[in-house]
């Protein structure tokens, strides 16, 4: 099942999604869904994008959404957020797909190359400064899919020419660059304070279906019925992830009343 095909059967029960905040999607027939997908984990600070969305706005009222340079230093802001969130100082490539930013990083640093999720238990077990080459999707609320490739600077000083090997870069518009920034930085204080304790309330009812590592739940509902899982989850007001490779995350801050419908109505697998 893709992202598209879930969408199309969440408007099919309740209707156009008219308004999104926190980890809930409000639809035209009234209906509050708990969403358990996050656009992939883009979301997972909240639907509302908070201070990120706010500068986005005024930089696009400014006008400031060309090709054009509109800072002195272009990028130098994101980089520091990006450096400071991976503890290392970090040069950035953007693409617009996931597999081309793994195939550039594999192809510049083949030992090293990682897709980061906040508050995944391995990064408690790695340096990630360690890491010559991370993977980020930046935790904006956005349906476009950019990713950050984050280098190693000082590896690449020693090989400068190896950028010569990128292909498929893209270049950000300065208004969702800044809008980004912000949003790292809202992650960095995030990090700070949601813990262990803040997820597993909900593992009465979630760890019948999945199991739980920090706030990413992976199916144990075998991958042949996921499909009819998904749709199960929809009819109990619960949006999952529709691919089963991609974790579904626990609603940060939501009532554990939201999964009374799962609990009432269980999916036998």
């Amino acid at each position: 099942m893709n992202k598209s095909e879930l969408f199309r059967e969440l408007f099919n029960r309740y209707g156009a999604v008219t308004r999104a905040r926190g980890c809930f999607l409000y639809t035209k027939k009234g209906v509050r869904v708990t969403d358990l997908y996050q656009e992939a984990g883009r979301a997972i600070l909240g639907w509302e994008g908070g201070s990120a969305f706010t500068l986005l706005k005024n930089v696009i009222s400014r006008g400031q959404t060309g090709s054009f340079i509109c800072e002195d230093l272009p990028s130098y802001r994101l980089q520091k957020a990006v450096s400071e969130l991976f503890s290392s100082d970090r040069k950035l490539i953007y693409f617009s797909s996931q597999k081309d930013a793994l195939q550039t990083g594999l192809a510049l640093f083949p030992e090293g190359c990682s897709i980061y999720r906040p508050w995944n238990s391995q990064n408690e077990k790695i340096n990630l400064a360690s890491i010559p080459a991370l993977i980020l999707a930046p935790p904006l609320p956005w349906a476009e899919s950019n990713f950050i490739l984050a280098l190693d600077a000082r590896k690449l000083e020693e090989n400068p020419d190896a950028l010569l090997l990128v292909r498929g870069a893209i270049t950000l518009p300065f208004s969702l660059e800044t809008a980004y920034t912000r949003s790292i930085y809202n992650l960095i204080k995030a990090l700070q304070e949601r813990q262990e304790k803040d997820w597993f309330i909900y593992d009465t009812v979630l760890t019948k279906y999945w199991d739980r590592q920090g706030p990413y739940l992976y199916p144990k509902v075998l991958q042949d019925k996921y499909k009819d899982f998904v749709l199960h989850c929809l009819d109990c007001g619960l949006v999952i992830s529709p691919d089963y490779n991609q974790p579904s995350i626990v609603p940060f801050g939501a009532d554990p009343g939201v999964f009374t419908k799962l609990k009432n109505s269980p999916f036998e697998y």
